[in-house]
């Protein structure tokens, strides 16, 4: 077995593992619960599909910081939003009021176009406007057209299937 220190019992590694909403932290959650089950590095790395050199960082990783060391860590890595800026997110929902300068509806693309705009950049990659989207909660989804019951009964009966149309 090998040694990982008790920062959370094993019954607690579950649940974590269980009920984590982030992928990489139910894996990493996933793994020491094994771990902490009995488990070997060597069948830890099979069952998981991790090199045995992974789970060995992860057990560094939960031995030194505990359970906040698990987890996508890249949030933490010291840098500051350079595209999708507060003030940037501000500006394109009041943006998003009117529609685009070339008509049509709002697009990922577009959305790309404007924020280099704001920025003074040259580009953008179209990927930044749909998370901008994402990150404003804004969706592009439209209502349909006309509701199937504002046919007419002329057009309703045009589209009932009759014994004559099954016959041929």
């Amino acid at each position: 077995m090998t040694a990982i220190k008790s920062h959370l019992p094993a019954v607690e590694l579950e649940h974590r593992y269980k009920t984590a909403s982030e992928a990489i932290a139910k894996s990493h959650f996933h793994a020491l619960w094994l771990l902490a089950r009995g488990y070997s590095i060597d069948q830890v790395a099979g069952l998981l599909s991790f090199s045995t050199r992974w789970v060995r960082i992860l057990i560094k990783r939960y031995n030194e910081g505990g359970p906040e060391r698990l987890g996508d860590q890249r949030a933490h890595n010291g840098t500051e939003p350079k595209i999708l800026t507060p003030e940037a997110l501000a500006a394109l929902r009041e943006r998003l009021t009117s529609p685009p300068d070339d008509g049509g509806q709002w697009t990922g693309p577009k959305i790309a176009r404007w924020l280099a705009d704001f920025h003074g950049l040259a580009s953008v990659h179209d990927q930044r406007g749909w998370d901008a989207l994402i990150a404003i909660g804004w969706s592009i989804q439209q209502p349909r057209p006309r509701h199937p019951q504002a046919a007419s009964e002329h057009d309703r009966s045009r589209l009932k299937k009759t014994a004559a149309s099954r016959r041929r």
